[in-house]
């Protein structure tokens, strides 16, 4: 069920919120967080709120859409409730805001916060600079973030280093849990030898290859070179490990199944696809303290080196 309340109130829309779950006997002790989605408005808009609505039936919450309109036209509040098939295992409240409003979305937030439950606040899309120093950033428990959607995804991940703060983390970081669970089950396995190098090579926009080589440089304390891709393939293309008895290599050049190569080993084929949003949010929402290793993959950033593409100037 949809309900549009144009030209509202904050205080009405609390008020409706209430009426509809006195009406279908939800309650707000069901829900276990407030996740704020901040966008612009617009067509993505509805993206974020599926991905939202699918990562809910995990982690049942209240989800506040901050939806920045027209700054030029004049202030005035928009809302829309979404409750039942259309929420998921959530309630959806969409925040349209115009004018003077735009930049004032965290006095429109407050008051929809659920008491005492934890603030998530994600930018699926444009992020700020500094996001735990943006209004509704200051609000949250944690801070989600997404350096791949960027328009400048290499400038978005050099923010996210300069700016980190507990509670920050990047969906680019998130797609990286399957790759980091192959690699350190491969060096379970004998021969148990020092790891004395790494490359690490994939699209020269990708902020999720950066921080696989950021995290190896941080972790291994081994020298790491970042490469150009491999045939154009998407994403993060292949990780090699050096070592005396020879190399570690996991590859992944579809975009979806992964190659396992180990000296003395026959290859082996694991599942490897890239991860869809939802998957990544719902990951994140699992936890609210601060991500130690995240944190010090983005200063192993400064330790890796890398390679310029072809044709690029020397």
């Amino acid at each position: 069920m949809i309900i549009d309340m144009p030209t509202t109130n904050t205080a009405k829309v609390n008020a409706k919120i209430v009426e509809l779950r006195q009406q279908g006997g939800a309650v707000a002790l069901g829900r276990v967080l407030t996740l704020v989605i901040v966008t612009d408005d617009g067509e993505k808009t509805e993206e974020a709120i599926e991905a939202a609505n699918e990562a809910s039936r995990e982690h049942p919450c209240r989800v506040i859409v901050v939806a920045r309109g027209a700054r030029e036209a004049a202030a005035r509040l928009d809302a829309q409730i979404r409750v039942g098939g259309d929420a998921g295992a959530s309630e959806v409240v969409v925040l349209r805001l115009y004018g003077e409003l735009v930049e004032h979305g965290d006095t429109c937030v407050i008051p929809l916060l659920l008491p005492d439950a934890p603030v998530v606040a994600w930018w699926p899309f444009e992020s700020p600079d500094k996001p735990s120093e943006d209004r509704i950033g200051q609000l949250a428990h944690r801070r989600i973030t997404d350096a791949a959607t960027d328009k400048d995804p290499v400038r978005a991940l050099a923010c996210r280093r300069s700016s980190y703060s507990d509670g920050d983390t990047d969906l680019a970081w998130t797609r990286l849990t399957q790759w980091r669970a192959y690699l350190a089950a491969a060096l379970d396995l004998p021969p148990y030898e020092e790891i004395t190098g790494a490359t690490v090579s994939g699209e020269a926009d990708s902020p999720s290859t950066d921080l696989l080589a950021g995290w190896l440089a941080a972790y291994l304390k081994i020298p790491v070179r970042r490469l150009p891709p491999q045939r154009n393939a998407p994403g993060i293309n292949s990780v090699v490990l050096e070592r005396k008895s020879g190399p570690v290599e996991l590859s992944r050049l579809d975009g979806k199944v992964g190659t396992l190569r180990q000296p003395g080993q026959p290859d082996r084929r694991v599942a490897l696809a890239r991860r869809n949003v939802k998957d990544c949010l719902v990951e994140e929402l699992r936890r609210l303290d601060p991500d130690e290793i995240y944190e010090a993959t983005l200063e192993g950033l400064t330790q890796v080196e890398a390679d310029a593409p072809e044709g690029a100037p020397a």
